[in-house]
């Protein structure tokens, strides 16, 4: 009989009597792989748990060699069990022998066996063991198994819990490590370093009780629930916060269509009719669509993972009475949050006061929490790996979001190094804030323009911060980003008025949608491509899907009604790429016409230059723009054929070397020509050293991030630019891979602070 006729709710009544019953632990174990294998029509049964970190040991078996077990032990990743045990997710095969993970050990017998389904015991989201049958015969496992053993896996992490499966006195070597060694490596997602106490973010909630004799009250303890949670979104929603900021009610609407999904309830009410209470149900749930997601290589999908987990999490809380995250307790002032993952929208419930910093277990450096994270200048690493496991609530911390580095419990010494250094950063960061007022002019007395790029409405606080010009590149994609569906064009408008009232009397240049690539939307469909930043992206999206960037101009249009309206165009790679966009804008204009509505009284319309094909038709292309702006990042991956997030190429092209600086000075100088003002956009010009380059070639505009404008600008005042002309004109000929130290050379020659 198979688990897809037997009732799944008398098999889990069946293991919670043999786990409530007397016997050791192992005896109890026993019990269950036998009952197991007897009811799932399996010839093999067994249970492997974690020891000290990293060894999956065999602790019981019904079908290998008895005398494997406590033998048998394979470490993370290693054989067939430790990659269920390093991905955290299902491994289902008719010929298991013949996976490239297979590894064969000859004490346990199983060269017998064909079939093979293991699924990760987990306890608290982390991985504790992994639980597997085998057959004989080539299987194929049904969806319906695999959910019934990741069920009786939940109630296996019961004895995890419980202690009763080790040695309480033994010293787990994970925790020897973590004593030896309370340095821990991440990426950085914004820069800072901070030091200070940990606070979880999240109380940890760990499922207990699995089982439950009473469908009816646990749906409606589901239900009473989803309306608490649906509460809390809307609670959210109406703070003050969000009032102002459009893209994160966007992202607090996807939360409110995630939490009433049909589909996912049903999935929950399905999980409780089983057997399940509600939050058990819940957690099952959660790592099955962990498990299906983590296996697309859709970025989109994958981020919104982390918006599943949360919202599963949240609901569990709710459930088990443990509401709230640590936002809206009594923090500490120097607190450092520590989470697993967190959204844009828990970071601002933050007193940035009190918040120093924020250590993710998870996360990308393009998450929407980093970008929000980097304009308010909160310092941010992610993926430090065991940052759940090795803190404690209240534990010293230090944040190195230079190098990427976290330390729990620091040593004196280390302790004392990094408050040097935090004390000597800050007083770095008031020396920039004094420059806040004062013009950005090189000692020759040479005037450069320095304007902030945003894409948040937070990130407009840094045109005050800093006393920048203005916004000389706005990214309008992160509001579509979020959305479910194409953002309607009042909704758009909306948005857009409250970037220019930020702004006052600043100009803002709005860059039309640049999606695609690694910035998919949810509602435009789009094939697999084997080099997307090469592909079915930005200008040339918005050419075969004009109603897109229609629908988006006339939103900017109805916004800059009055003011002067600055739009560019992103990726062209051709003139008539150009022209077709500028046409498009043509006939929004005749549509305000047409049914007599406001206007902007001026409109200055620019591009990107990121493709080095438009290089070659500058002298087409200048007569019929108002302005350019280079774009750094991308036009130098083009340049160079390196894919920039590649860190295998990260050091091999650098955009100081002789030919890169040569090709910029030839667009400085073609813009002169025409008399057409360029911009440099990107990582390039927030970089102090970098940003002298771009000046010696001819720049006087840049447009970079807010945290970047007070290094420039202390550079741009200590600079004779006329001195470093002189100096680069002889070196652009040169063969050399780089430019960078003799530059670093003359800065330091020269009092430059970089």
């Amino acid at each position: 009989m198979t688990p897809v006729s037997s009732a799944p709710r008398l098999l889990l009544r069946r293991l919670h009597k043999i786990m409530a019953g007397t016997g050791s632990a192992e005896d109890r174990l026993n019990q269950v792989v036998r009952l197991i294998a007897a009811n799932m029509v399996a010839e093999v049964c067994s249970a492997y748990f974690l020891r000290g970190g990293e060894i999956l040991e065999l602790f019981a078996t019904e079908g290998l060699k008895t005398s494997a077990i406590h033998r048998t032990r394979l470490r993370v990743g290693e054989g067939l069990v430790g990659h269920v045990a390093s991905t955290g997710t299902p491994l289902s095969l008719t010929d298991a022998q013949n996976h490239p993970k297979f590894v064969y050990r000859q004490e346990t017998g199983e060269e017998a066996y064909h079939s093979f389904l293991g699924v990760p015991i987990l306890r608290a989201g982390r991985v504790a063991g992994v639980l597997v049958i085998q057959n004989r015969a080539r299987r194929q496992y049904t969806e319906e198994e695999v959910e019934v053993l990741q069920t009786v896996a939940m109630v296996l992490a019961e004895l995890v819990a419980s202690g009763e499966l080790f040695d309480p006195y033994e010293q787990p070597e994970g925790t020897l490590e973590r004593a030896a060694t309370p340095r821990f490596e991440g990426v950085v997602f914004s820069e800072g370093l901070a030091e200070g106490v940990a606070v979880l973010h999240e109380p940890r909630v760990e499922v207990i009780h699995h089982i439950s004799e009473d469908p009816e009250k646990e749906k409606k303890r589901l239900k009473k629930a989803l309306q608490d949670l649906e509460q809390e979104i809307d609670s959210m929603m109406s703070a003050e916060d969000f009032r102002h900021h459009g893209e994160h009610r966007e992202i607090l609407d996807v939360y409110k269509l995630f939490a009433r999904d049909r589909g996912w309830q049903e999935k929950i009410t399905d999980a409780i009719e089983s057997g399940l209470t509600a939050e058990a149900a819940v957690e099952r749930v959660q790592m099955e669509n962990r498990s299906r997601m983590q296996q697309t290589r859709d970025p989109y999908l994958r981020e919104r993972l982390s918006d599943l987990d949360d919202l599963a999490n949240r609901l569990i809380r709710h459930l088990m009475g443990k509401v709230g995250t640590a936002a809206g307790a009594a923090l500490p002032d120097n607190a450092i949050v520590v989470a697993q993952n967190m959204g844009p929208a828990e970071l601002l419930d933050y007193d940035r006061e009190k918040l120093q910093a924020v250590i993710l277990q998870q996360g990308s450096p393009t998450a929407h929490v980093a970008i929000v994270a980097r304009a308010l200048g909160i310092p941010m690493v992610g993926q430090v790996e065991q940052a759940m496991l090795h803190v404690e609530e209240g534990e010293q911390v230090i944040v190195d979001g230079v190098d990427g580095v976290v330390y729990f419990s620091p040593q004196p010494e280390i302790l004392a190094s990094y408050q040097e250094n935090i004390r000597a950063r800050a007083e770095l960061l008031a020396s920039y804030e004094a420059l806040r007022d004062k013009p950005a002019v090189t000692r020759d007395g040479i005037e450069i323009d320095l304007f902030i790029n945003a894409g948040l409405s937070v990130d407009m606080d840094g045109l005050e911060r800093t006393g920048a010009l203005g916004v000389g590149l706005f990214r309008t994609e992160f509001q579509f980003m979020v959305s479910a569906t194409m953002p309607k064009v009042d909704i758009q408008a909306e948005f857009y008025r409250s970037i220019l009232e930020s702004a006052a009397d600043k100009p803002v240049v709005f860059r039309t949608l640049d999606i695609g690539g690694d910035k998919p939307v949810s509602f435009l469909k789009r094939d697999e491509e084997a080099n997307p930043a090469l592909g079915w992206r930005a200008m040339r999206i918005s050419l075969d899907r004009p109603a897109l960037l229609r629908y988006q101009l006339r939103a900017l249009l109805q916004a800059t009604a009055g003011k002067v309206f600055y739009v560019m165009f992103p990726m062209i790679a051709d003139v008539s790429e150009f022209q077709q966009a500028r046409a498009i804008l043509q006939r929004e204009l005749d549509w305000l016409d047409k049914f007599n509505k406001k206007g902007p009284t001026e409109i200055k319309v620019g591009t990107m230059l990121e493709v080095p094909s438009l290089l070659w038709q500058l002298d087409n292309l200048l007569p019929l723009v108002d302005f350019v702006s280079v774009g750094s990042n991308d036009l130098m991956q083009f340049f160079f054929a390196c894919d920039r997030e590649n860190p295998k190429l990260a050091d091999r092209y650098d955009p100081l070397s002789p030919a890169a600086l040569s090709m910029l000075k030839f667009i400085v100088d073609k813009c002169a020509e025409y008399k057409v003002p360029v911009t440099l956009c990107g990582e390039l010009g927030g970089k102090p050293l970098a940003a002298m380059a771009m000046l010696g070639i001819g720049f006087t505009r840049l447009s970079i991030a807010p945290a970047s404008v007070g290094p420039v600008k202390m550079m741009i005042r200590s600079l004779d630019l006329g001195q470093l002309k002189s100096y680069l004109d002889g070196l652009l000929s040169r063969p050399d891979h780089s430019l960078r130290g003799k530059l670093i050379a003359f800065a330091r020659d020269h009092g430059i602070q970089i």
